[in-house]
């Protein structure tokens, strides 16, 4: 099955908010709560609202195969707020999730290399991502294997979530 990428928007919230709910399903099943919690992304109005504002300030993508969105991720030129912005231009990944009913498909990927082709049609050089860093690491690891290099660990909140920070060079 061939994956398509297309330009997003506020209209994808939903089909956004679904796959991000499968994927917090997806973790919850296998006892993976550290990443995201257990509650459904469209469950919680703080979620949804970062969700709404990353998809209307950012350029977000969406992965189909067949015409079913498959696969998400949203490129800004900044971090979170709870993260130092680079010092040069940079674009930067956020909410990269994919429907778990098409996990093994490569969507994940795919985006991935669409992101570091969009920020090199930008005359950008810099692209960058951060993750959950916890259990095992296998988030670090997934980014790494798609060309992405770990930068700089950090925390969050009271419960300090760990998070690690990874680059590619695009």
């Amino acid at each position: 099955m061939a994956i398509s990428i297309r330009d997003g928007g506020p209209d994808d919230i939903p089909a956004i908010l679904g796959m991000l709910d499968s994927a917090v399903a997806w973790l919850v099943a296998q006892g993976r709560t550290g990443q995201w919690g257990s509650t459904p992304w469209s469950a919680d109005p703080k979620a949804v609202a970062v969700v709404e504002r990353y998809i209307t300030q950012g350029s977000p993508y969406i992965a189909e195969i067949d015409g079913v969105p498959a696969g998400t991720l949203t490129l800004t030129d900044a971090p979170g707020p709870y993260l130092k912005s680079a010092d040069e231009p940079e674009r930067y990944i956020h909410l990269l999730a994919s429907d778990r009913r098409f996990k093994g498909y490569g969507v994940g990927s795919a985006l991935l290399a669409h992101a570091a082709e969009a920020t090199r049609r930008a005359g950008i050089s810099l692209l960058r991502v951060d993750c959950y860093a916890g259990d095992d690491r296998k988030l670090v690891s997934y980014y790494e294997t798609n060309g992405f290099t770990p930068t700089e660990p950090f925390t969050v909140g009271a419960d300090a979530w760990p998070g690690q920070v990874l680059a590619r060079r695009v």
